[in-house]
């Protein structure tokens, strides 16, 4: 009889893999090394995913889980722009701290097997609702911005938003941008002048 699936087996392969994809990039991923890093025999992947696209896939959920985490910990106020401002940081952290797995999340990727499904995509949209929350207050606190009572206004910011965050830290992760996070920042302001929710001068 086949060996059933223990989750504690499990949990340790995505573990195992999401530590060597984040340390040493794609070409880590192979189940003897997997096997070696959890003491399991090399079938374990396929005994408890499948294959290895499946555990990719295990890894890229459990990655954006961890980026909602990041989201929820930065605390609502008053301030609502400075909350979104907030939400950038802790976006860019997350990029910075685990880079392989960033740009894992949004595959597909040309290293890896694995070709993200609608309901992946379902999934790393949970994330992009905490944008659209935030963006959604910032409305509500100047109900005189262009956007403000617009269908879905929200959720086209919050789009923009992500856009130009993700591009930006594309870049920086592939090293055309050595500046600190200026480049994101700016093009991030850049947005919420567009759309109207900051002044061209930040002083008015």
């Amino acid at each position: 009889m086949p060996r059933a699936a223990d989750p504690t087996v499990a949990a340790s392969l995505v573990e195992a893999a999401a530590r060597l994809l984040a340390t040493e990039g794609p070409a880590a991923l192979s189940t003897r090394r997997l096997a070696r890093e959890i003491g399991a025999s090399t079938m374990a992947v396929y005994t408890h995913f499948g294959g290895m696209d499946d555990l990719v896939r295990a890894v890229v959920r459990a990655a954006f889980d961890h980026l909602a985490a990041e989201l929820d910990r930065v605390p609502v106020t008053d301030d609502p722009l400075t909350d979104l401002a907030q939400l950038g940081l802790a976006y860019r952290r997350n990029a910075l701290a685990d880079p392989h797995l960033y740009l894992a999340m949004f595959g597909p990727h040309p290293d890896l097997p694995y070709q993200p499904t609608e309901a992946d995509r379902v999934h790393g949209l949970r994330t992009f609702t905490t944008l659209v929350q935030a963006v959604q207050r910032c409305l509500d606190a100047d109900p005189l911005a262009p956007a403000a009572g617009t269908p879905d206004a929200a959720g086209r910011i919050a789009a923009q938003v992500w856009a130009a965050a993700h591009g930006a830290m594309t870049l920086e992760l592939a090293g055309f941008l050595d500046d600190d996070g200026a480049t994101f920042t700016a093009t991030t302001l850049a947005v919420l002048v567009g759309v109207g929710l900051l002044p061209d001068n930040p002083s008015q």
